[in-house]
């Protein structure tokens, strides 16, 4: 069978050897307003929007996430556990059922970039390029934050009735990490996003939220075209 690589909508019949994978965090609180899943969708979001303009193949999701030892608002699991026997198989697969030769990571969730640290081997093991983009978690804000609200209401996954106790800070302490007091002695940049919803509060802004999509998407597909190169 001769494939027609040409076919649709695609950048260059070459993208057919790059994938795009998801990695998220599916069992992690965002308050009252936001699914535990938060990250997970929003990723997943990216991604196939990267994959629907580029023609590049479409990974779906990894399962699992890490997480620094210092937060706690979830359940994950090791980074090494996460790169060996949850990246790394998945990634194989995607080379011998999909000729994959080339890797976009499309990363929804903070905690995750110690995987950065296992990039490298996992490329030299399987003999693939990987690329792993973080744009949307430098841009979002504050967990659980306006950024992450604005984009849950443009995917239909905020309940808007709940956002008067979305920060109840007793009940709901990831919201911005307020109440994460070791992660904010720790971390400069969580002290400050914690200051900034503990004194201006959050909002769902939706032109906030298609611009941080729009923004994430293209950052994937600039990507995607260095790698095309």
């Amino acid at each position: 069978m001769k494939l027609n690589y040409s076919s649709g909508n695609v950048i260059s019949p070459k993208v057919h050897e790059i994938g795009i994978l998801a990695v998220g965090s599916h069992l992690e609180n965002h308050g009252a307003a936001l699914p535990i899943d938060t990250d997970s969708k929003i990723a997943s979001h990216l991604a196939l929007q990267a994959s629907l303009r580029s023609g590049a193949k479409f990974l779906g999701i990894l399962y699992a996430a890490t997480e620094y030892e210092y937060i706690k608002h979830g359940i994950h699991i090791d980074t090494e556990e996460l790169a060996k026997k949850e990246l790394l198989p998945t990634l194989r697969s995607a080379k011998k059922c999909l000729n994959i030769k080339k890797v976009i990571l499309v990363n929804g969730h903070g905690g995750n970039l110690p995987l950065l640290d296992y990039i490298a081997e996992i490329e030299n093991e399987l003999d693939i390029t990987i690329i792993f983009n973080n744009k949307i978690v430098e841009i979002e804000g504050p967990h659980a934050g306006s950024g992450e609200l604005s984009m849950g209401s443009i995917l239909k996954m905020v309940d808007e009735t709940k956002l008067p106790e979305h920060c109840n800070f007793e009940k709901y302490p990831e919201v911005g990490m307020v109440g994460f007091k070791e992660a904010r002695k720790i971390d400069e940049g969580i002290d400050q996003g914690a200051k900034s919803v503990e004194n201006k509060g959050v909002c769902i802004d939706e032109e906030l939220g298609n611009s941080l999509i729009e923004t994430a998407v293209e950052s994937i597909i600039d990507d995607l075209k260095r790698l095309l190169d």
